[in-house]
């Protein structure tokens, strides 16, 4: 089976990919791509044995992962994460069922499952984006396949396998494909596990393992101009530990459902699908290395649709016209525990059924002036409705009064509430000559508020840290008043680079965001988590507050021998700053970092030796009691071989001198705080790791 391959672009390449005609695999190949400010990048496999879809953009400069469990990573982008970023999974967008986010939209995809990953930083053209103010994430698996005009049946397999001893960390994938010219079914599953990890110390960081199954199947019909593609999937995460989380996930089932048609017709060409996604979460406590009990149980459902039409437009441009509704159902409760005077005996009803529906109608003009200018110009309006039912603490003793007394305040209000939202996004770009491009773009977008930071209502500690997204220790409580996020984008890139665009370039992308109404805290009390003296939390409340976002991404690949030994230096920087304009850092903002790395291909061999480098972090949230974390430097050495032409082994060693440091994205160290008290510490990163992978085209 061909190597599919992955294409990243960030802070807006690849915004907008149009439907046209099917290859003899069964792909559609986009007709024409839209080139926004950013860094468009291809990018190595990460090192193996990682079953976190998330992981796979972590080479791209600007781009970050803020840890969770080991399949459950939060997306970075330019210093805004998580909810702020439009995600898409096929298709599909799938909200976080969960007031930990412990199953966010790319945990529900295997990376043995991922042929490309389109990502779209800041800048987002309008028909790819909505409701979110940092940017677009686009997850495909593989594309049906078809066999070629008489040649009969189509049969394709392939088996993964892969593992890391610094967590003793094990994955398996299989792929297969029975195809005719126009009818094709596809089959995939992926199966990951991992103990927790250690440390460069040596030392298990608690409460960190996992395991995670998935399960995919395609069935894609086709004519010349015409393709239909169904898709059906089923996840299985029976465990998954949260070392920066109060909680840990027991189970976690997800089913999916949808369905795709891409049509050329004499006018242009159509772009629909719908899709209908359900999970059931738990939460509590499964490990000895951090026991309680404590049931909660989630459910959420999000279904919906998107319809895009692609028009000729003026002198080789093109005009896209859309309109997508979604809408997430979401039900929250806590069992009464037997026996337990403050958990019981009543049902905690933490979100009774929330609701949040959104609208949307898009159009956006491309506009070819001449050789050398190309514009984009779009507007797309949403209407995002929210609302919730009654609730109910575990029970009206005294034991309950903070929560008992909010939830009568709660109860008391009207939660109805609605948005209408315009995003405006504009851009130009100048083929200064062969060697050289120059792109500027600026843009509105809003973002209105998830169902926690509205509904969730809690006043007593232990409701307010079960409210936690964000891996700090801290409490939180929703406030139904608050105001959608408004963030105005400027973007500027300049792209040098040989005439065919095949041997060198130096990119370079500054930005500048300011958001109206950013949705960060205030503090309305403090308290010590596990009863640990030394070790103090915050108790927050959801806040509207301006903010600004500034910062800058550099990448270059050159050669540096070509021939029997090539030889190439790659690599990129970023640098971002968040603050609040009243007074304060942003949380998790990654500080300076830069990945070097030089690659040497001999025949079928290729290696790679790696330094990544990150500052130390010193500008941090201090209401959130944010740790400061050291600079380090951790190197990682791969070799991969062609064995056959379909054979290809791999291996490497991560953090090859076992440097100990601590995640600038991790948050805190909460099992470990639980297992030994004392004060609360940044979440440790991982030790050094021999990775070994092997991977079989049938």
């Amino acid at each position: 089976m061909k190597r599919l391959p992955m294409y990243i672009a960030i802070a807006g390449c690849l915004a907008a990919i149009a439907p046209a005609r099917a290859t003899d695999e069964g792909a559609i190949d986009p007709s024409h791509v839209v080139v926004v400010p950013g860094v468009a990048e291809g990018f190595r496999q990460p090192p193996t044995g990682s079953g976190d879809a998330a992981t796979l953009l972590s080479d791209t400069p600007g781009y970050s992962v803020a840890q969770g469990g080991g399949v459950s990573g939060l997306p970075v982008l330019n210093g805004l994460a998580d909810d702020r970023l439009k995600i898409r999974v096929d298709g599909m967008e799938v909200t976080s069922a969960c007031a930990n986010h412990m199953n966010p939209p790319m945990s529900y995809i295997d990376p043995s499952q991922v042929s490309r990953i389109d990502a779209i930083a800041g800048v987002t053209p309008v028909s790819a984006g909505g409701d979110s103010i940092g940017g677009t994430i686009t997850v495909h698996s593989a594309s049906p396949r078809f066999a070629a005009p008489g040649a009969g049946t189509l049969t394709t397999g392939r088996l993964s396998l892969s593992g890391r001893t610094v967590n003793d960390g094990v994955n398996a994938g299989i792929a297969a494909t029975v195809a005719s010219e126009r009818v094709s079914f596809g089959y995939s599953a992926a199966y990951a596990r991992g103990h927790s990890y250690e440390d460069g110390n040596g030392d298990a960081v608690l409460g960190s393992l996992f395991e995670s199954i998935n399960q995919s199947a395609v069935l894609g019909l086709r004519d010349a101009d015409q393709q239909l593609t169904v898709r059906v999937g089923v996840q299985r995460i029976p465990y998954q530990g949260f070392p920066n989380q109060y909680m840990d996930m027991t189970d976690n089932t997800g089913k999916s459902a949808s369905i795709q048609y891409l049509g050329k017709f004499g006018w242009g060409r159509l772009d629909a699908n719908a899709y209908w996604q359900k999970t059931d979460h738990e939460m509590g406590f499964f490990t000895p290395e951090r026991t309680g009990t404590m049931p909660m149980v989630t459910h959420g459902r999000n279904a919906g649709y998107a319809v895009k039409a692609t028009l000729p437009w003026r002198d080789g441009g093109e005009l896209r016209v859309g309109h997508e509704l979604h809408t997430f159902r979401l039900d929250d409760f806590w069992p009464a525990v037997p026996g337990s005077m403050m958990m019981g005996p009543q049902t905690y009803v933490n979100v009774n059924d929330g609701r949040r529906d959104r609208l949307a109608f898009f159009g956006e003009a491309e506009t070819r002036h001449n050789d050398r200018w190309t514009s984009l110009l779009g507007a797309r309006w949403e209407s995002v409705r929210t609302d919730a039912g009654a609730v109910q603490p575990y029970s009206t003793n005294m034991m309950n009064a903070a929560d008992a007394a909010a939830a009568k305040a709660f109860n008391a209000r009207d939660r109805y509430k609605r948005d209408g939202n315009l995003d405006v996004t504009a851009l130009a770009r100048f083929d200064a000559d062969a060697t050289s491009t120059y792109e500027l773009a600026a843009a509105r977008k809003t973002r209105s508020p998830n169902l926690y930071e509205r509904y969730s209502w809690g006043r007593g500690t232990m409701a307010m840290t079960m409210t936690n997204w964000f891996g700090d220790g801290n409490g939180y409580v929703g406030d139904i008043d608050l105001k959608r996020e408004t963030a105005y984008t400027l973007g500027f890139t300049a792209h040098w680079h040989d005439s065919e665009q095949a041997r060198w370039f130096v990119k370079l992308n500054p930005y500048f965001t300011r958001v109206r109404d950013y949705i960060d805290v205030d503090t309305i009390g403090t308290f010590n988590p596990y009863m640990q003296k030394a070790a103090t939390g915050a108790l927050l409340r959801f806040a509207n507050h301006d903010a600004k976002l500034y910062g800058a991404n550099l990448s270059w690949s050159v050669p540096l021998l070509d021939g029997a030994d090539a030889l190439k230096f790659t690599g990129n920087a970023a640098f971002t700053r968040g603050k609040r304009t009243d007074d304060g850092d942003l949380y998790r903002i990654m500080p300076f970092n830069t990945l070097l790395t030089l690659e040497h291909v001999r025949g079928a061999w290729t290696n790679q030796l790696e330094a990544r480098i990150v500052a130390r972090k010193d500008n941090v949230d201090a209401r959130r009691f944010e740790p400061e974390t050291g600079g380090y430097t951790l190197f990682n050495v791969r070799t991969a071989y062609q064995l056959r032409k379909n054979v290809r082994l791999s291996a490497g060693v991560t953090n090859l001198f076992d440097r100990q440091y601590a995640d600038p994205l991790g948050g805190v160290y909460l099992s470990g705080l639980k297992r030994y008290g004392g004060a609360l510490q940044p979440l440790p990163g991982y030790g050094r790791s021999l990775d070994v992978g092997l991977v079989i085209d049938l």
